[in-house]
């Protein structure tokens, strides 16, 4: 594993929310950190290139392991260079993750600063990021506990704000923090927004490794215990780190804001005017969206009369907004979003209650990414089902079979080398193979271009979970 070198930043990226409240684009299978919301980039992109320099070490990623191959794809794709890609088994706040980077930097540089952050928000002026950057650097550099809090633009009730302290001699752009408050109601929220020392708390926090070690050993004890045994059971798997899953699951579930911040006697503040949302609903991507003459933001096949102040999206199905105004419209494949821009934050509760309703939409897309590209239904009836299959170019499938389904397969673009039992045959565009039930069977593109099959399923049983791998490129056996 390569060191960090200690004069350099290193980037740690969160990556392991949900964002239920952008649903239904972001779900648990592809949260919104893997879309490209505000730029053509994705917002995991748009986040990891903002430390790429001679200032920054390579990143290191804390994701999930449903969620490994996706993030290390976009990050190859965006021309990330040799990251760290961190494995959670499950799901422990932000105290644990920050933990295990933590862990992995001090083994070689613990005197490297660390710069946590978000993978899911946006930043609008990075110039003054840059020196935001700088000031808070210094600051964890000589010991400090550094938080950033943005300049309130709005009484927002979705944030928790930092009272802003006086100003430290030696370190310029930095300030005592004198204390924080919870998420304000409506009320509250424009009463702080009178004062300018009360500041938004972004997320986004700067120390060295050593230094956040021994504040969890001082405050958080048995999340430095088991995120330490964790770390010393670690597995390679392919490019990533797999923590160890009992230990990392005992640790408890608690974000580093409850965790140290609240508790720490070392926090500073560094104040910046950034352009930063955390873009946590509908309303606040409305907000950082470029918008039309009438103030309405459109995305993908949309079109509006007589509307204004709207935010409509669409991911392929013709979207139509007539005579409204401050709505939100969101469709995909097999979901609608209509609501009021008043109420995008309870989103959420829609999410919630289709869960309850063990309804899938709650958690997943119709597409599903997988390492080797994705595939998706396109229809779904009694004993059968279609699908089309995505394979990127160099990859293949598993060496599987299935009790309960045969596949007849439908090359419409590429060519994909198949292996049907002890036959192996190259099929090109416009011809197909039938692979029967019980076969054991793989699929791959050997050639330049995305490889496109129309899959036809056929069976009493065509649930994902009939399948036996016998051998895996990517070791999902």
């Amino acid at each position: 594993m390569p060191g960090f070198h200690a004069n350099k930043i290193v980037p740690v990226i969160l990556s392991g929310g949900s964002g239920t409240r952008l649903w239904p684009v972001s779900r648990k299978s592809f949260p919104k950190q893997f879309w490209p919301l505000i730029s053509e980039r994705t917002m995991l992109a748009e986040t990891a290139l903002r430390a790429v320099g001679p200032k920054f070490n390579p990143p290191i990623v804390v994701t999930n392991q449903e969620h490994r191959f996706v993030v290390a794809e976009q990050l190859r794709e965006a021309g990330l260079k040799n990251p760290q890609i961190l494995l959670e088994p499950v799901g422990r706040n932000s105290a644990p993750a920050i933990a295990a980077a933590a862990l992995l930097v001090a083994e070689t540089s613990p005197q490297s600063v660390l710069w946590i952050m978000a993978a899911d928000a946006a930043i609008a002026d990075t110039t003054a990021l840059a020196k935001a950057i700088e000031h808070g650097a210094a600051a964890a550099a000589a010991g400090h506990f550094v938080t950033f809090g943005m300049q309130p633009t709005a009484p927002e009730t979705g944030y928790g704000y930092i009272v802003k302290g006086a100003a430290l001699d030696k370190l310029p752009g930095v300030f005592r923090l004198d204390h924080f408050i919870e998420k304000p109601n409506a009320a509250r929220a424009a009463e702080l927004i009178e004062c300018s020392e009360n500041l938004w708390n972004s997320g986004m926090f700067m120390f060295t490794a050593e230094m956040i070690l021994d504040e969890l050993k001082l405050y958080a004890p048995e999340v430095l215990q088991a995120v330490r045994e964790a770390m010393a059971h670690r597995t390679g798997d392919l490019d990533f780190i797999r923590l160890g899953n009992d230990a990392f699951a005992s640790s408890p579930d608690i974000s580093i804001d409850y965790a140290i911040a609240e508790k720490t006697e070392k926090a500073v503040v560094v104040p910046a005017s950034i352009g930063w949302s955390d873009v946590g609903s509908w309303t606040a991507l409305q907000e950082i969206s470029p918008k039309d003459a009438n103030g309405n933001v459109a995305m993908g096949e949309v079109f509006l009369e007589d509307s204004h102040n709207n935010y409509a999206r669409s991911d392929g199905i013709v979207t139509a907004l007539l005579g409204v105004q401050d709505m939100v419209v969101v469709t995909t494949q097999d979901a609608v979003l209509v609501a009021h821009k008043d109420h995008t934050q309870d989103v959420k509760k829609i999410v919630e209650r289709l869960k309850k309703a063990k309804r899938p939409e709650a958690d997943t897309h119709n597409r599903a990414y997988r390492p080797w590209g994705f595939y998706e239904s396109l229809i779904q009836g009694d004993r059968f089902q279609v699908k089309r299959i995505v394979v990127w170019p160099g990859q293949k499938l598993s060496l599987q079979k299935h009790f309960h389904r045969a596949e007849h397969w439908v090359v419409v673009a590429g060519v994909a080398l198949v292996t049907c039992d002890a036959e192996h045959r190259t099929v090109h565009e416009n011809e197909s193979i039938y692979l029967p039930l019980g076969s054991v069977h793989r699929m791959e593109n050997p050639g330049k271009i995305p490889l496109t099959v129309i899959e036809v399923q056929s069976g009493p049983y065509l649930g994902e979970d009939d399948i036996v791998r016998f051998e895996d490129t990517y070791g999902r056996n």
